[in-house]
């Protein structure tokens, strides 16, 4: 039952404002106190459950008497974090962050990168008896089969539904089977292949998407319950670049409801290496799909790790692009100035030629945008690489580490590199803040109650608590990360990419707030892979932009180093249902005619 609530008085509101003598300092005031570090940062203790139901009849809402508690220690640490972010004075002239870019004042693109001649030579493939058997090829050799007449995108695509609808009960990592649409667009590919219409080295792959772009005609139901039977009207522009680029949509793959997690209203995704493992999110199905051959590569998105972390849990190669450079409309919004939208592929060349074809400037997005950074087409880098490695990155990752040796035998230069150290966690208020204002109708109207996870650190305990963040905090931190921007463009000004563990550092909330490229591929140290088989992931962080830059240079080190690419066994599919992949003539998968 709701309470309601009387009182107009926002006593919490008022436990927020800092009327200390000397608190307001001097911009830049030498005098500052360390960063993030402030007298008082332990007020939050000071809120009590009245003064949340005091501030929300300020702002017209009503909780219930289970949810006022469940409030209560997110917003202590969320008042916390509002003091850190009072620790580093500002000078009046800094401005928040734009949307959509990297690029502002003191951050300016770079005069050149080198990146993969954009024409592949194709391999050399012998069709295997059974077709299912080149589940796991690489793009290219999958292009190959088709150009060489082995095979139809029909054949293909029928392979690829069937084999995802048996795996589909174990791994839980699809919403809906697009079968009408997609037969319907690989017996347009096929014709067109036949009357010599080639658009490119996609055509007539077979694909999935996750289920927060919308495709016109189907359910678009963001994970949730509440937008179990939505239909949205148009198609998601990288959709819509897809279907140009000759791609065909099987299916529509599974997030952690409303972008966080792998638990979406159906069931929980699982990692086809593990089925007692979830996949992770909130890119959950596309990882999870890809990785298991159920599709030949999947679109993702990542605001605040979801393409990062489930390729870490399913040993896919991904890209997540400089924020803007691919579009987003159609897409649900959960932060409008971190979301950003890549592919998951298996090969990071794979990743490569997704990217080409979905990245650039969308009319329907006014925040995307054509790269920035002039580019110099090259087949092979002019000089070795300056890799920067983030201080202590690797302390507890050794086996990692080793990667550090390959890219050295590979001719490469890795230095140290310090990164700027900023209250970064505290700066997520601004995805708390921007999360609740897009879903503050499902808040208000308690049908947030639906939602399947109701823990603390849920979405709808996360949207009712950041109901309480004072506006000032919110524009504070956009403030604090335009300064973010700038320091990050002068810590990697003499390196021409990152390399670290998927999570140390800082660097994956780092990147998502600035804006830069991240690409991940999976590792093998010499101790072998991990228990269930699978490989351990390594990141590489490249300079805005510079996305083509940054995935010439990790496909080649995978190409030099073809061990690291393995696949899941699937065990717990039935003997007929399983593929090998092993028997073609060309072992290649990485990189094919870089």
């Amino acid at each position: 039952m709701r309470l309601h609530l009387l009182s107009a008085v926002a006593l919490l509101a008022l436990s927020l404002a800092d009327r200390s003598p000397g608190a307001a300092l001097p911009p830049w005031a030498s005098s500052a106190p360390p960063l993030g570090v402030q007298a008082d940062e332990g007020r939050g203790d000071q809120v009590r459950a009245p003064d949340l139901a005091a501030a929300a009849a300020l702002f017209g809402l009503e909780w219930t008497s289970e949810e006022l508690p469940q409030m209560l220690e997110t917003v202590r640490e969320r008042v916390a974090d509002y003091q850190r972010l009072r620790g580093r004075p500002m000078a009046n002239s800094v401005a928040p962050a734009p949307i959509g870019t990297p690029f502002l004042p003191g951050v300016q693109p770079g005069e050149v990168q080198w990146i993969s001649a954009p024409a592949l030579r194709l391999p050399r493939v012998t069709r295997p008896a059974n077709l299912e058997e080149v589940c796991f090829w690489s793009l290219p050799e999958l292009a190959a089969l088709l150009r060489q007449g082995d095979t139809t995108s029909v054949e293909l695509t029928s392979m690829y539904l069937s084999r995802l609808r048996r795996l589909d009960p174990h791994l839980h990592c699809v919403i809906s089977f697009l079968p009408e649409r997609a037969l319907r667009q690989a017996a347009q590919r096929d014709e067109e292949l036949a009357s010599g219409v080639d658009r490119g080295l996609l055509h007539g792959l077979p694909w999935g998407v996750k289920d927060l772009m919308s495709v016109e005609g189907t359910r678009t139901t963001w994970g949730a319950k509440p937008y179990e039977e939505q239909v949205l009207d148009g198609t998601a522009g990288v959709v819509r670049r897809l279907d140009d680029a000759g791609a065909v949509l099987i299916a529509k793959l599974t997030l952690g409801a409303l972008a966080m997690g792998d638990v979406w209203f159906g069931e929980r995704t699982r990692s086809p290496w593990d089925l007692d493992r979830g996949s992770s999110g909130s890119s959950a199905g596309s990882a999870s799909a890809t990785a298991a051959g159920g599709v030949a590569f999947a679109i993702g998105t990542e605001t605040l790790g979801s393409i990062v972390s489930p390729s870490v849990a399913c040993a896919t190669s991904s890209l997540r692009p400089t924020v803007g450079r691919v579009s987003r409309s159609g897409a649900m919004a959960l932060s409008w100035t971190m979301d950003k939208v890549g592919p998951i592929t298996r090969t990071v060349a794979g990743a490569d030629l997704v990217f080409r074809a979905i990245e650039g400037r969308d009319a329907a997005d006014p925040y995307s945008r054509d790269g920035e950074v002039p580019v110099k087409v090259r087949s092979v880098p002019a000089e070795p690489l300056r890799i920067g490695v983030p201080a202590g990155a690797f302390e507890r990752s050794a086996e990692l580490e080793e990667v550090l040796d390959e890219l050295k035998a590979d001719g490469h230069q890795v230095v140290s590199v310090r990164l700027p150290e900023y209250p970064v966690c505290s700066m997520l208020v601004i995805l708390h803040a921007e999360s609740a204002a897009a879903f503050d109708e499902l808040t208000r109207s308690g049908r947030d109650d639906l939602l399947r996870r109701q823990d603390e650190n849920a979405w709808p305990n996360s949207f009712r608590a950041a109901q309480m963040i004072p506006a000032v905090s919110y524009v504070q931190a956009q403030r604090l990360r335009s300064l973010l921007m700038v320091d990050m463009a002068r810590a990697l000004e003499d390196v021409d990419l990152l390399v670290h563990p998927p999570f140390a550092g800082g660097v994956l909330t780092i990147t998502n707030l600035t804006g830069h490229p991240t690409v991940c591929a999976p590792f093998v140290p010499s101790a072998g892979p991990r228990g269930d088989g699978s490989p351990r992931t390594i990141c590489f962080t490249g300079l805005p932009d510079q996305d083509e830059a940054l995935l010439a240079a990790v496909a080649a080190w995978q190409s030099a180093h073809p061990e690291h690419v393995l696949h899941p066994e699937t065990p717990w599919l039935e003997p007929e249902e399983r593929a090998g992949g092993k028997d073609r003539e060309s072992t290649d998968a990485l990189g094919a005619g870089r």
